[in-house]
């Protein structure tokens, strides 16, 4: 059976949205997803199912923690050969100029407008690399402790998003694909 990486979005952010990834691994499981793992407690989670489209596993999932937990996770979902190639390419964007590096895992892959816009944003040493489903935003020197988003990525992406930092990306890359 095939083996995907699911994250989950905005959990864990407040006392009201609260999913440890015991329960996460316990509401997978009882969704009838097998091998299942979890990976810190950001939203992480690896599994297996003969389920083939990507869609249909995204929304049994979302329905599956909105009963578990009675609000709704958004969920982005990779094969595991997709998410290789998201470590892959973290890696072959590394550079010594970069001070941060964080990977925005999206739902649904932009088009090449969108693409070029984001982009564009480029400045101060700050890049943004769009490659499929994946935003890498680079930030370089002028990058300081507090700056959340230097470029104002989160208002130009549409759709569903969740990021993680580089460190979790080839970690994940390399213990799960």
């Amino acid at each position: 059976m095939p083996t995907y990486l699911g994250f989950l979005r905005a959990i864990n952010l407040g006392a009201k949205r609260k999913f440890p990834k015991d329960a996460i691994r316990a509401s997978v499981e009882q969704a009838g997803f097998t091998d299942v793992a979890t990976y810190i407690n950001t939203g992480n989670i690896r599994f297996t199912t003969a389920m083939r489209s990507r869609a249909r596993i995204e929304a049994a999932l979302e329905e599956a923690f909105l009963a578990d937990r009675g609000f709704e996770v958004r969920t982005i979902v990779y094969s595991a050969a997709e998410f290789a190639r998201i470590g892959e390419d973290a890696a072959s964007l590394a550079d010594p100029a970069t001070v941060r590096h964080y990977v925005m895992l999206l739902k649904d892959e932009p088009d090449a407008e969108a693409v070029a816009t984001l982009e564009a944003l480029a400045k101060n040493g700050h890049r943004v690399v769009v490659r499929n489903r994946a935003v890498h935003l680079l930030l370089g020197s002028q990058w300081r402790e507090g700056m959340t988003d230097p470029l104002g990525l989160d208002r130009r992406l549409d759709g569903v998003v969740t990021s993680r930092n580089v460190t979790v990306v080839s970690a994940l890359a390399q213990q799960w694909c």
